[in-house]
């Protein structure tokens, strides 16, 4: 179908604008979905981290067309490995333990070697690519998170009120059919004050909804701030 606008495997004024315009939609098109999550790597940092790939490896091509030398792949291998230093900025650890950015980094990853893809002119192979990746960040991320809401295995992170008795605390959630596999005591600053906070890894008896255990938590005394992580 494409061949409709003529010769688009080589560099020309069509392919240029076919590719660099496709890299901007494809690009846009994952980072919409990222940006909704409320991500800090977005909508405009996917579109131009897919563009600037594409426009690498088609100035790659360029050069190799135009002048007979080089290595048309050899820009595009840096782009593969330059684009970890922006998606480690993407990843960050929480007060909390937890780590967060990892599917944005991953996706900034994917989302430079489709932008590779579509600048050397292999518009299937984007194409199939671009719809995987909305796959595996829409769907398989709603499956997942199905399966979790499910599982036995809960990490909560809690913050103890000043007064409370650490063992009373634990003992109430153990009063729930809950087991303590695992705790880590952790004591969090805010400012001039701290507080005493846990990481607790817990066992339930049956499948049960893991929002509804935690608010079952949140209501023992002592228990200031608790959340699923």
């Amino acid at each position: 179908m494409l061949e409709i606008f003529g010769d688009i495997s080589s560099v020309n004024d069509t392919s240029i604008i076919i590719r660099l315009v496709l890299a901007v939609i494809s690009g846009g098109i994952i980072g919409l979905e990222r940006g909704k999550k409320g991500q800090p790597a977005g909508f405009r940092t996917h579109i131009l981290v897919c563009l600037g790939s594409a426009l690498v490896i088609l100035t790659n091509q360029y050069v190799y067309q135009e002048f007979g030398v080089g290595d048309p792949a050899r820009l595009g291998a840096q782009v593969i490995s330059g684009i970890g230093f922006l998606g480690v900025g993407t990843i960050i650890i929480t007060g909390k333990n937890q780590v967060k950015g990892l599917t944005t980094a991953a996706g900034l990853w994917t989302t430079a070697c489709m932008g590779l893809t579509i600048g050397i002119g292999f518009y299937r192979g984007a194409i199939v690519a671009l719809i995987l990746i909305l796959f595996v960040t829409v769907v398989l991320r709603r499956i997942e998170n199905l399966m979790l809401s499910k599982s036995k295995i809960l990490n909560i992170y809690v913050e103890f009120s000043e007064m409370a008795s650490i063992n009373k605390v634990l003992d109430g959630i153990k009063l729930n059919s809950i087991h303590i596999d695992n705790i880590e005591i952790l004591r969090q600053y805010y400012g001039n004050n701290s507080k005493v906070a846990a990481i607790l890894t817990l066992r339930l008896d049956q499948r049960r909804n893991h929002e509804k255990v935690v608010t079952g938590i949140s209501k023992i005394e002592g228990i200031d701030f608790v959340e699923d992580i």
